[in-house]
């Protein structure tokens, strides 16, 4: 049953009136087609909502919104005093075009690679499009990555130039750079040479900058993004610049009331996540592509990102699970100081209530909220849902998830609390988002429907595999001469399980290569049980293990933050992390959170056995990759010893 949008305006702030409006104009989107195979449910697929372009590039972005709308701020830069000085579409060609210059005098020929490493910032995403107004390739490096990551990177991709953020990244490789041959210029923001490359650039004439860009189209390699590599090494996955139209331009139009206005507040997005991932990267091209202001977070600490939001003020964030957790768990640890942890808990049950009536009102499967439910929400809404609003900036509508699985608990809170979340699910391989929920016909805790112009297939053996014009062209391999193609027959294998349902909406149920296979034969999903213990307040991380184990055991790392709050509120002193360990009390809390999880599954998947690790998981031991996966192998070998002590006697 086909499904449509309507611009007509929202009444101005009223997050309750937002979950109730039903629109009834605007862009219409068709409901899967589904095929099935002996009863079930084994392909989906949804038409594209645009017709693929079929000339120009990202080049041409920023130049056509300088024509268009000359004046209209487009992003935004933190100034040095916290406020945010706007930039106009005019303001941000001539910034690009400027450092466009610059490349082309310092030699960069079209096609060459150019690193970029750096956090968030708006040198990042001036770079982005600089590189490819100059008809080169960009080629992201987490700022968090070792020397010898880099430094592999920059060979395997032969890159010629490197831009860092800091002095100290560029002179951590230094060592290397005998290695490095083919890297013959190293820049470096906070020392000014970004703003030097462009007084470089003057003598350039703008034209050769107009032949560089016509000589792009939508085949054209426009960046190499390594994996994050939770297993092995890291491959380039080669996007070309119509792999990012195609994903932006759908999901643009789908998402209709994220990236066009709907009330007096025009969309802004602050972004916070890493440019080094393509999930933020796509959210960055299809805020230029469609005209939404952007602003850059390089502060992931609680404290900047706060004052960041509530500067900022956003009307969409873009998120993964793991901070919509910890922000529901700081919430509830607040209110539990104050005493108030009893009326939380009951406004969490109004939100998760009051959401999934929506969700049941939209699918034509229930009459939707009814007036008590209404009126509790009502009662709660100062109380709790405004605050954590506020929290986020004080205007947020609508969060675009992705990275892992989002509990359907705490999808149906954050609906029900004010703010719409739009799920998705996508490799790099596929420039981002290849599902993701439909807007007023929400599944939760499903990642959606296929991205419009996407096709979701079910393997034989549960693997998703999937189709579109978003999907990668192929992998680089500079031993084969550049790139090797992706797919035989069309499809991706993506290496993830799951299922469709009736109406074409897709779960992952875990990882083909994260199987676990008991000593009893028992196959194990452990992504069901490791996202649901990582939502407790005092757990950080979970690993479960068991492969070729009698059974099924887990390792626990603990939120010290929350462990913090839950001995304060229980009389106890603070202690280091490793004096927690063996604590009776704090086990038996675990215990409990362990016992709920078990509920998931059958008794031979379920977690008998479980280890406190007095350290956490993080990035800077390899055992995380920059967007939060685990490292599983990293791990098992870092904690062998506490592995083979829950197998003990």
């Amino acid at each position: 049953m086909p499904i449509s949008y309507s611009s007509q305006p929202l009444p101005p702030d009223s997050a309750a009136s937002a979950l109730d409006y039903d629109p009834d104009a605007g862009p219409v989107l068709v409901a899967p087609e589904i095929r099935r195979l002996d009863g079930e449910v084994r392909e989906a697929a949804v038409p594209p909502l645009v017709p693929p372009v079929t000339h120009g590039s990202l080049a041409d972005l920023p130049f056509e919104n300088a024509a268009a709308v000359p004046a209209q701020a487009v992003l935004s830069r933190r100034t040095g005093d916290g406020t945010w000085a706007d930039v106009t579409a005019a303001e941000f060609a001539a910034h690009v075009l400027a450092v466009a210059k610059g490349l082309i005098a310092e030699g960069l020929a079209p096609g060459d690679r150019i690193a970029i490493m750096a956090r968030t910032t708006y040198e990042w995403t001036l770079l982005d499009f600089a590189a490819w107004a100059a008809g080169l390739v960009t080629v992201p490096v987490y700022p968090t990555s070792s020397v010898f990551q880099t430094r592999w990177i920059l060979q395997d991709c032969g890159a010629v130039a490197l831009v860092t953020e800091t002095g100290r990244q560029a002179a951590a490789l230094g060592p290397e750079r005998e290695r490095l041959p083919g890297l013959r210029h190293v820049w470096v923001v906070e020392q000014g040479h970004v703003t030097g490359l462009a007084e470089r650039g003057a003598a350039v004439p703008d034209p050769e900058v107009e032949v560089r860009r016509a000589m792009l189209g939508p085949d054209t390699l426009a960046t190499l993004v390594y994996t994050s590599g939770t297993t092995g090494r890291p491959k380039g996955c080669a996007l070309t610049h119509g792999n990012f139209l195609a994903e932006v331009d759908n999901a643009i139009e789908l998402l209709y009331p994220v990236f066009k206005a709907r009330t007096d507040a025009e969309p802004a997005t602050l972004l916070f996540l890493p440019l080094s991932h393509v999930f933020g990267r796509m959210v960055a091209v299809a805020c230029v592509r469609a005209r939404v202001r952007l602003g850059h977070a390089p502060g992931l600490k609680a404290e900047e990102l706060i004052a960041d939001l509530a500067a900022f003020r956003p009307t969409f964030l873009l998120a993964i699970p793991y901070m919509l957790e910890k922000v529901f768990n700081n919430a509830r640890a607040t209110a539990e100081r104050g005493g108030k942890a009893g009326s939380f808990d009951r406004a969490v049950n109004v939100a998760r209530r009051y959401g999934e009536a929506v969700e049941a009102r939209r699918h034509g499967t229930g009459p939707g909220p009814g007036a008590a439910l209404k009126a509790a929400r009502a009662l709660y809404d100062p109380l709790v849902y405004r605050r954590i609003r506020n929290a986020l900036g004080g205007r947020l509508r609508y969060l675009v998830c992705g990275g892992s699985p989002l509990s359907r608990d705490l999808a149906a809170f954050y609906l029900g609390a004010g703010i719409e979340v739009y799920e998705g699910y996508g490799l790099t391989e596929t420039t981002g988002a290849a599902t993701v929920t439909p807007p007023l016909k929400p599944r939760l805790g499903t990642v959606g429907w296929p991205l419009p112009g996407t096709r979701v297939r079910i393997a034989a053996d549960g693997e998703v595999l999937l189709a579109g014009g978003q999907v990668l062209r192929g992998y680089w391999d500079p031993h084969a001469g550049g790139v090797v193609p992706a797919t035989a027959d069309g499809w991706l294998p993506t290496g993830d399980l799951g299922r469709l349902d009736d109406e074409g909406y897709l779960t992952i149920t875990g990882r083909k290569k994260e199987i676990l296979i008991t000593a009893g034969g028992k196959n194990v999903a452990p992504a069901p049980l490791e996202n649901w213990l990582r939502q407790h307040p005092l757990i950080s991380q979970c690993l479960v293990v068991g492969d070729r184990r009698p059974y099924v055991a887990a390792l626990i790392t603990l939120d010290m933050e929350g462990v913090s709050h839950w001995r304060r509120m229980n009389g106890k002193h603070p202690v280091p992390a490793e004096l927690l360990t063996e604590d009776a009390e704090l086990r038996a809390v675990l215990q409990r959170a362990v016992d709920e999880a078990n509920k998931l599954v059958s008794r031979p998947e379920s977690i008998r056995r479980f280890a406190v690790l007095p350290v956490d998981f993080t990035e800077e031991a390899g055992q995380l990759t920059p967007s939060m996966k685990l490292r599983r192998a990293v791990i098992a070998r870092d904690f062998a010893r506490e592995i083979e002590a829950l197998y003990g006697s």
